[in-house]
């Protein structure tokens, strides 16, 4: 089936033949004609799979002009917001919409500019959503299309209280949601059984890795765990990299070891780096100007981010649907990729989660020519039992 087969407005399809595409993706060719029918819809987010496009291109092909807000999209992170807003703006380009984006770490006069100029499509995060509903500069009284993307994300992230207040000050007779959500624990069970109407449920993506990611744990002792990162960045031959920390200030420390060592095309994204600069690191990252992006999770979900050759994980992600986020960043568009990931004998647990969650084993490796210090977790073999010499016969314990 072809794009022009779907029911998309000229204008969009117009856009669509000047991006180079042709056939849509299978999300995009089960999702388009329920949205355009007005469905509610409730799907399973996996990234990569062309979801962006596939609730953007229906959403602009039914909207009419008004230069009020009709479609609000919500977003958990401010990257997310900026890559989908991009998407509206590239789709829309010849439907006359206006798109305002509205996230915190900036200031407020682009933003209140951009609503002033009659968006007829927001793409926002919710908290800086809510502070501008509270100043009286963002109105929901004419919303038609709500949007909740990445919901699960949005729960983790404490957002779900906020997103409620968002959904009960938007109309709610005629109004069509969109909710996408990888995971879907009880909580959000209830969350979206409260806020869609008779949805119809979309198959995006199995909670699947790509086939064409190679996977490996490195076992090392916990005071080696910085030595074994520079081993294996020296002796890997990338491209572009991606490390995964679990905190913050484990990446700036990780950005700060492969500094002092000589590597300057280093960049660091997480929550607490200003927004100009987290975007100028993305950027550069995607652009080449940086060889290796130390992030958080803030960069795990949604990024679109092309040829990331390796993804190495410093510490075992304690949520296991994590670690298939992470390494999603690889091994994209049918190409080969890398996960690597430091494994000490505190996390074996969470490795044990992880080989369960994607229903395989990972092999353990050791970089030939590092000098490790001994533990446990480099025996080949488990330790055998200790067993006790038996007593002879007859003989009695004192």
């Amino acid at each position: 089936m072809s794009f022009a087969e779907l029911g998309l407005s000229e204008q969009v399809l117009q856009a669509i033949a000047e991006s180079g595409y042709t056939n849509p993706t299978p999300i995009q060719e089960q999702g388009i004609p329920l949205i355009l029918e007005n469905r509610d819809v409730i799907g399973a987010s996996q990234t990569g799979t062309g979801k962006t496009a596939a609730f953007a291109l229906p959403t602009l092909s039914k909207l009419e002009l008004m230069g009020k807000p009709q479609c609000l999209v919500l977003e958990p992170t401010r990257e997310l917001a900026h890559q989908v807003s991009e998407q509206f703006e590239h789709y829309g380009k010849h439907t006359g919409f206006n798109v305002a984006l509205l996230h915190g770490g900036v200031g407020y006069g682009t933003q209140v500019a951009a609503l002033e100029k009659g968006a007829d499509i927001v793409v926002a995060t919710p908290g800086r959503l809510i502070d501008m509903f509270y100043r009286g500069i963002m109105r929901f009284g004419q919303i038609k299309v709500l949007i909740l993307d990445e919901v699960d994300r949005m729960l983790d992230m404490g957002f779900l209280p906020d997103v409620k207040k968002i959904v009960n000050v938007c109309p709610w007779d005629e109004r069509q949601t969109l909710f996408f959500s990888a995971t879907m624990p009880p909580a959000i069970q209830t969350f979206a059984a409260w806020c869609l109407t008779d949805p119809v449920e979309v198959e995006i993506a199995r909670r699947e890795i790509p086939s064409t990611v190679t996977h490996a744990f490195y076992p090392v002792a916990m005071n080696q765990r910085d030595e074994l990162l520079l081993a294996l960045l020296k002796k890997t031959d990338y491209h572009s990299v991606m490390i995964f920390t679990r905190t913050r200030k484990e990446a700036d420390a990780v950005a700060g070891i492969l500094r002092q060592e000589g590597s300057s095309k280093i960049a660091v994204m997480h929550s607490d780096i200003k927004q100009t600069d987290r975007m100028k690191a993305l950027k550069g990252f995607k652009e080449g100007t940086y060889e290796v992006l130390v992030a958080t999770d803030v960069a795990a979900r949604g990024i679109d981010i092309s040829n990331v050759t390796h993804v190495i994980n410093y510490r075992v992600p304690e949520n296991a649907e994590d670690y298939v986020h992470r390494i999603g960043r690889t091994g994209r568009a049918e190409q080969e990729g890398d996960a690597f990931t430091l494994l000490t004998a505190d996390e074996l647990d969470f490795a044990d989660s992880v080989e369960r969650f994607i229903d395989r084993k990972i092999s353990r490796k050791k970089l030939e020519g590092f000098e490790y210090t001994y533990t446990a977790l480099l025996d080949d073999q488990p330790a055998k039992p200790i067993r006790r010499p038996r007593r002879p016969a007859g003989r009695k314990r004192r």
